[in-house]
C-alpha cells in the first residue's frame, strides 16, 4: 500500500491509497459538514442536499447520471452523518475519471430542478415516517434530544416536514456555498488508482471551490441527563442509555473504545452474558461510543418485555458499576484483539479504506498510519481502561430513555438514573 497526499490551492486534499493487485477503486468527496453544522431554520437541509446531488446537472439528468456509472458496472451512494457528508463510486480501475467527472458535476453543477426538488422533499417526508415507525430510531432521536438539548447535535438528520417545505433552490445553492469549500472537503481513493491522474482531475474538476474554510458549528454541550418516557403501545420496551463520551483527539479514546467492547461489544461481552445468556432478559443488548470532534457519545440500547423493564435496566446498571472496578486482563486483550482485527480488516476493503483516510484528514489533518493505530491500541491496558470508565460515569449525568408501555418504564429509568450516578461518586471519594 502507498498513501499520497496533495492538497490543491483551494485547500481541496486529495489522498490515494494504491492497492496494486486490485482492478478496482473506491473513491469519493467527503465534506466537512453534517446535521450539527445547521440553524434551526436549516433542519435536515444536509440529508436534503445529499439526496438532490443526485436529482439532475446542468450537463446531466437524474438518469444520465445513473446510467453512466451503471453502465461501467460500478455504483454511487452518499450518506450524510452529523459531522460529515460524502458522496462515493466504487468502479473499475479505467473508470476512475469518469466516476470522479460524475462527483464533481454533482457537487459543483446541480440544477436544483424545482419539480425534482419537491419530489424529492417528499420522498424523505415518507423516510422520516418510517422511522418513526421505527422504535430503534424513535428512542435514539429522543435519547439525542435529551444528550444534547436544544443544539443540531440533538435533532435528527432527516429534519421535520416544515423545514423541508421552506427549503428551495436558492437556501440549497446557499447552503451549498457556504459549506463546501476547498479546506474542508476531502477527495480519497483506495485500490487500483493513480494519484497523480487523480490530482490532475480533481485539479480541473473542483478548481471552482472557495478556498477560505467555512464556519465551524457551534460547540456542542452534554445535558444535564434526566429520564424520558415515551409511551407507545409495542410488544417490546426498548431501553436506553447516553453518558458523556471524549472527543476523537482525547488520549483516553482507546482505553474508552475497549471498556466500551468489554461492556457490550459482542456476545462475550459482560452485558450480552450476563442480560440474555444468563437471565434471558433480551434478544439484543450492546454498547457504542461515538467520538466527535469536541464531544462523545455513549450509548447502550437494549429491548426487553416490559414487565422485565425494571430488573433489566437494574442489572445493566450493575454490571456497568462492576465491570469498572473488575475488569480482567484477559478482557482487555480480548477486546484489544477485536479492535486490530476490525482494523487490520477494513485495510482489505478499498471502500472501508478510503472512507478511513478522507475521515481522518477531517478528523486530525493527516492519516494515522496503521502502524500508529495498532500502537495506541497496544497501549491500552486494564487501569487505563478502568481509568477512562470511571471517567465516563462521573463526567455526566446518565440519560435515559424507555419506549414502550407497562407500568415497569418508569421504574426502569429511575434505576438508571440513580445507581450509575451514585457509585460512580463513591468511587471518587
Amino acid at each position: 500500500m502507498s498513501i499520497d497526499i496533495t492538497r490543491l490551492p483551494s485547500g481541496l486534499t486529495v489522498i490515494t491509497d494504491t492497492m496494486a493487485h486490485l482492478e478496482t477503486a473506491a473513491l469519493g468527496v467527503w465534506a466537512g459538514v453534517g446535521g450539527r453544522d445547521e440553524k434551526p431554520n436549516e433542519h435536515g437541509i444536509s440529508h436534503l442536499l445529499e439526496h438532490m446531488a443526485f436529482k439532475g446537472t446542468t450537463r446531466r439528468s437524474s438518469r444520465e447520471i445513473v446510467e453512466e456509472i451503471e453502465a461501467v458496472g460500478g455504483d454511487l451512494n452518499a450518506g450524510t452523518s452529523t459531522e460529515t457528508t460524502a458522496y462515493y463510486a466504487r468502479v473499475m480501475k479505467a473508470d476512475v475519471p469518469l466516476a470522479l467527472d460524475v462527483l464533481s458535476d454533482i457537487l459543483a453543477n446541480p440544477s436544483f430542478v424545482p419539480d425534482e426538488l419537491e419530489r424529492e422533499k417528499n420522498v424523505i417526508v415518507q423516510e422520516i415516517g418510517a422511522a418513526q415507525d421505527t422504535p430503534d430510531d424513535v428512542v435514539f432521536e429522543h435519547l439525542n434530544e435529551l444528550c444534547y438539548p436544544d443544539q443540531p447535535m440533538g435533532r435528527s438528520l432527516l429534519g421535520t416536514a416544515k423545514t423541508l417545505k421552506a427549503f428551495n433552490r436558492d437556501t440549497l445553492r446557499g447552503y451549498l456555498s457556504t459549506h463546501y469549500r476547498g479546506p474542508d472537503m476531502v477527495v480519497a481513493a483506495a485500490g487500483a488508482v493513480d494519484h497523480k491522474r487523480l490530482v490532475e482531475e480533481a485539479s480541473q474538476r473542483f478548481s471552482g471551490l472557495e478556498s477560505a474554510p467555512g464556519p465551524k458549528p457551534q460547540p456542542a454541550m452534554f445535558g444535564k441527563g434526566g429520564s424520558r418516557v415515551v409511551h407507545r403501545e409495542l410488544e417490546q420496551a426498548h431501553l436506553t442509555l447516553g453518558l458523556e463520551g471524549v472527543p476523537q483527539s482525547d488520549l483516553s479514546l482507546f482505553s474508552l473504545q475497549v471498556f466500551t467492547n468489554v461492556l457490550g461489544g459482542g456476545m462475550s461481552s459482560r452485558l450480552f452474558q450476563e442480560v440474555r445468556e444468563k437471565r434471558g432478559l433480551c434478544y439484543s443488548i450492546y454498547t457504542f461510543h461515538a467520538p466527535y470532534a469536541d464531544t462523545g457519545f455513549f450509548g447502550l440500547y437494549t429491548g426487553t418485555d416490559p414487565a422485565d423493564a425494571p430488573e433489566m435496566m437494574e442489572v445493566v446498571v450493575d454490571v456497568i458499576n462492576e465491570a469498572v472496578e473488575t475488569l480482567t486482563e484477559a478482557e482487555v486483550a480480548r477486546a484489544k484483539a477485536q479492535m486490530k482485527t476490525g482494523l487490520l480488516m477494513a485495510l482489505e476493503s478499498c471502500s472501508a479504506r478510503a472512507e478511513q483516510l478522507a475521515r481522518h484528514i477531517l478528523a486530525y489533518g493527516r492519516p494515522l498510519t496503521v502502524e500508529e493505530l495498532v500502537a495506541r491500541i497496544d497501549a491500552v491496558n486494564v487501569d487505563s481502561s478502568r481509568n477512562a470508565a470511571r471517567g465516563l460515569l462521573s463526567r455526566s449525568q446518565p440519560a435515559v430513555v424507555a419506549l414502550g408501555s407497562g407500568r415497569g418504564l418508569d421504574t426502569a429509568v429511575s434505576f438508571a438514573e440513580g445507581l450509575t450516578r451514585s457509585k460512580a461518586k463513591a468511587r471518587l471519594h
